[in-house]
C-alpha cells in the first residue's frame, strides 16, 4: 500500500484527497476524544463535513462490517472451536467493545474515500 490508493488513505486514516492530513486528532486506540474528527484537512483544506448528516452512510458500512464479523466469529467459535454460547458471546462482546472505536473510524474513512477522490497535485502542496 502506497500513496495514491484508497486503501492507503483508509487504513492510515489519512485525507483521501491528499493522503497527507490526518482524519482524527488522536491515535485510534487512545480512547481520548475517540469520536472527534477534524473538520478540514490540515494539508489540503478538504472539507470532511460537506453537509449535515454526511456520515449516515458510514453507519451502514459499520453495521455491515460488524454484522458479518459477529456472524463469522460466532460460527467459528461455536462450530469449529466448540465453545459454548455464553463464552462465545462474552468473547464477542469484549472484542466488539475494544474495536468499536476502530470500526467507527474505519467506516468513516471508507465513506469519505468513496466521496473524495485522490488528487496527486494536492499531496505536493506545502
Amino acid at each position: 500500500m502506497k500513496k495514491g490508493s484508497n486503501l492507503y488513505a483508509i487504513t492510515k486514516f489519512k485525507c483521501p484527497r491528499c493522503h497527507e492530513g490526518d482524519l482524527f486528532p488522536s491515535a485510534t486506540f487512545s480512547f481520548e476524544r475517540s469520536f472527534d474528527m477534524h473538520k478540514r484537512c490540515s494539508h489540503c483544506d478538504a472539507n470532511f463535513f460537506p453537509e449535515p448528516g454526511f456520515y449516515y452512510g458510514a453507519m451502514f458500512i459499520s453495521y455491515i462490517f460488524s454484522g458479518f464479523f459477529c456472524i463469522f466469529f460466532l460460527v467459528i467459535t461455536m462450530l469449529a472451536l466448540k465453545w459454548n454460547a455464553a463464552v462465545a458471546i462474552g468473547s464477542l462482546l469484549l472484542i466488539m467493545a475494544i474495536y468499536f472505536v476502530w470500526l467507527f473510524r474505519f467506516a468513516r474513512a471508507i465513506w469519505l474515500s468513496i466521496n473524495l477522490k485522490y488528487d496527486p497535485s494536492m499531496s505536493k502542496k506545502d
